[in-house]
């Protein structure tokens, strides 16, 4: 196989990147690949893990997407990569002892990779083996599985209801301890007459730092800590996790029942990246100029997560949508420009924060908009963020879809969502 541009990696990024492009230049010229065959938007993975989104229903095919954009979708993860003879290997696809499909090589003359992020449990002993990481939409499952055997357990009346710990105080634990309080609230809805919401489902979060969501203004970290507390989430900050098993989570001289444990305490770039032979930084990022090309090698280029871009000030760009988003058409215009046998772009990619927003359930969110943008920063909270928030959702649809058809269908899901409890059992 052969394509100009081809992608590795559909994450938010990578597939606004091949639908961009796609759409422009067409499926001979723009190839992604990928080691799933359904892209869901990040962000939602907690929706889908407290049961209140069905991943079926909110699950974007890669083939649907690749017919409706123009570009090329090759099933497998990347293996290997011969960058003097831009060659990209892809794996063999098998399921048990059959293949479905070969390993497959393909030429490029540009490689853009966007393979994201994994966990970084930075040495705790348990953690890789005890813990569920929200990376992807086959962990959000897995603890929406375990979660109804746990509650199906608790109303059989045969054990004292369900223990959640949640490592790492940031958006992505934060909003799931939120929605999985929520959810909890509506389990009755579904069968589960014996069940106390509060007193069955008793769910605590870890974090390290001072506060949560440290990242972000103090104002926004103290407006979600109170809204986690009046949902009855156990928020323990200024201490470090040291150890977890089957039975739980030990952070010092505590212990912390728990019979679900959620790593959401780190990321770090995918271990095979330090395999390809490209520079990376200590962190394993691949090690990209201001163009978002790979340092010392020709036609090759990182986006998201896994690049290390160092902006003006010489601080990496963070590892967030909203940077994704801006490198994806950043490098839209550097493709385009060569295509078109134009000089490249005068300036390099500068990260702009236009702010955060962090969702609690189906009805509010807190944040702060547009971040360090001229110095100014406004805090937002109810149904205004939570409308902002959805509309950042609807922004990434239009995005891959191309359309505003598809934004104002979503929007209406949302509407009809805030009014019909949802709780996905089965």
């Amino acid at each position: 196989m052969q394509s100009k541009f081809v992608i590795v990696g559909g994450g938010a990024g990578g597939l606004e990147l091949a639908c961009k492009l796609g759409r422009k230049l067409g499926p001979e010229a723009v190839m992604l690949v990928d080691s799933r065959l359904f892209h869901i938007w990040k962000p939602s993975l907690h929706e889908v893990a407290a049961g209140t989104l069905d991943v079926h229903q909110e699950g974007l095919s890669y083939q649907m997407l690749a017919h409706d954009n123009g570009f090329t979708f090759v099933y497998g993860p990347m293996q290997a990569l011969e960058a003097e003879q831009r060659l990209l290997t892809v794996a063999a696809i098998n399921s048990g002892d059959e293949q479905i499909l070969p390993e497959r090589q393909i030429r490029y003359d540009q490689l853009v990779i966007a393979v994201g992020s994994t966990s970084n449990y930075f040495g705790v002993p348990g953690a890789a083996e005890h813990t569920i990481s929200l990376n992807a939409t086959e962990d959000a499952e897995r603890f929406r599985l375990t979660l109804l055997k746990r509650l199906t357990l608790a109303e059989l009346k045969r054990d004292g209801g369900v223990d959640v710990v949640i490592i790492g105080g940031g958006a992505t634990g934060v909003e799931l301890a939120a929605e999985l309080r929520e959810a909890s609230g509506v389990y009755a809805t579904y069968g589960f007459r014996q069940l106390q919401a509060e007193r069955d489902v008793r769910i605590t979060l870890l974090e390290g730092a001072p506060r949560i969501l440290a990242p972000l203004p103090e104002k926004v970290s103290s407006a979600a800590l109170a809204l986690l507390r009046e949902r009855a989430v156990n928020v323990v900050t200024d201490t470090r996790v040291t150890a977890i098993d089957a039975a739980g989570v030990t952070a010092g001289d505590t212990v912390y029942p728990a019979h679900i444990v959620v790593w959401a305490a780190g990321i770090k770039a995918p271990d095979f990246l330090k395999t390809l032979g490209l520079p990376t930084v200590k962190s394993g990022q691949l090690d990209v100029d201001g163009t978002l090309a790979v340092k010392g090698v020709a036609g090759i280029y990182a986006l998201g997560d896994c690049a290390a871009c160092a902006g003006p000030d010489g601080k990496l760009v963070p590892p967030r949508a909203q940077a994704a988003h801006q490198q994806a058409d950043y490098l839209l215009e550097t493709f385009l420009r060569q295509q078109k046998g134009q000089p490249p772009q005068a300036k390099p990619y500068v990260y702009r924060d236009y702010g955060s927003l962090v969702s609690f359930g189906q009805t509010t969110s807190v944040g702060s908009l547009m971040g360090s943008l001229k110095g100014l920063s406004w805090f937002v909270d109810g149904f205004v963020a939570r409308m902002m928030y959805v509309s950042l959702h609807l922004m990434h649809h239009k995005a891959v879809l191309g359309t505003v058809r598809t934004a104002v269908l979503a929007l209406a899901r949302f509407l009809i969502k805030r009014t019909t409890p949802l709780v996905k059992l089965h």
